[in-house]
């Protein structure tokens, strides 16, 4: 048995997402036979335990929450976005010496920079959307549309909008730097025409990936499968994904190829387009939902893994790693 602590909320707009994915996860340890220990972290970044808040401010609530963490054995961090999800949790458990569950700091920010993850998908030559990207301060492009405009660095679709008409640019480009945490930095891709699949790749103790059946998501021509559709109940979902083998295989083949790439640790979440050219990546997710209506865990649970099982497995990796990362993101994909 593990001391576990379970880290939810967080300061993005995932923040109740994320607390009702870590309640689903300190339940899924206890009914694995650990102890977990809930942290939370609210809106305004101040972190508190089953007594309350742990401090008046951000730093001092961390500074107090130290000391809990380190009376666990391990961390498991369940943010959804940034800050969190970004690698900061995974880069303040390297430096302060904790079991860190979950990808390193390395791979959540890599992963959680949109642009960023592209560039090492087409580096070991995964196909991925043509697009540009948009700094701060730079005139809107002349692209051919219809688009998909979204955030560098924002999950869930927070900020992702189709634009079909040119008058609608520049402000779904405005709407996307309000919400992302990359600089103000803006994707803008060729929309795709294909099916949303989507895999779950774990980690096991062993060394081993598990890349468990692939679940598809139908979204309507011009549209995205978008935040609403993920958590209330009212995506089409078609589970398995209605793919043959051959596609099945170049899915399983690229998405283990990239969580190598990007030195993901212990699970992650990846997002393919499904064409008649092919698959093309859409995003990586390196702390996926966890709750009742996520696709992550009925995957794993169509491969054999529950979410105690599940849970014990990322425990286990992170027990192996004494609290440091034994990849990086630029060896790994060598």
């Amino acid at each position: 048995m593990s001391r576990v602590a379970v880290l939810g909320g967080g300061r993005s707009p995932e923040h109740d997402v994320s607390l009702r994915s870590a309640a689903a996860v300190v339940d899924a340890l206890r009914a694995a036979g650990h102890d977990a220990v809930p942290v939370t972290i609210d809106r305004d970044g101040v972190w508190a335990d089953g007594g309350g808040p742990l401090g008046g401010s951000p730093a001092a609530s961390l500074a107090a929450a130290l000391p809990v963490l380190a009376a666990c054995d391990v961390v498991l961090p369940v943010l959804h976005g940034a800050p969190g999800e970004d690698g900061a949790i995974a880069a303040l458990g390297e430096l302060a010496g904790l079991r860190v569950a979950g990808c390193p700091a390395a791979a959540g920010a890599i992963a959680m920079d949109k642009h960023a993850t592209k560039a090492v998908a087409a580096a070991v030559g995964v196909a991925v959307a043509p697009g540009v990207l948009l700094q701060r301060g730079e005139s809107v492009p002349a692209v051919r549309l219809p688009v998909v405009v979204k955030p560098t660095s924002a999950g869930s679709s927070v900020g992702v909008a189709v634009v079909t008409d040119a008058a609608a640019l520049g402000p779904a480009i405005a709407a996307a730097r309000a919400v992302g945490s990359g600089g103000d930095a803006v994707l803008v891709e060729q929309y795709v025409r294909g099916r949303e699949v989507q895999l779950a790749v774990v980690e096991r103790r062993d060394g081993t990936l598990l890349v468990a059946p692939p679940i598809e998501y139908a979204v309507d021509e011009g549209d995205v499968f978008d935040t609403s559709r993920k958590y209330d109940g009212t995506a089409v979902v078609h589970f398995p994904a209605r793919i043959d083998a051959a596609q099945r295989a170049a899915l399983e083949q690229a998405a283990t190829r990239l969580f190598r790439a990007l030195g993901c640790r212990g699970l992650a979440r990846l997002d393919f387009f499904v064409t008649d050219e092919g698959l093309l990546l859409n995003e990586v997710n390196t702390m996926p939902g966890m709750t009742a209506q996520s696709g992550f865990p009925r995957m794993c649970r169509a491969a054999g893994l529950d979410l105690p099982a599940l849970v014990d497995e990322l425990v286990a990796v992170a027990g192996q790693e004494a609290g440091a990362s034994s990849r990086n993101a630029v060896s790994a994909a060598r």
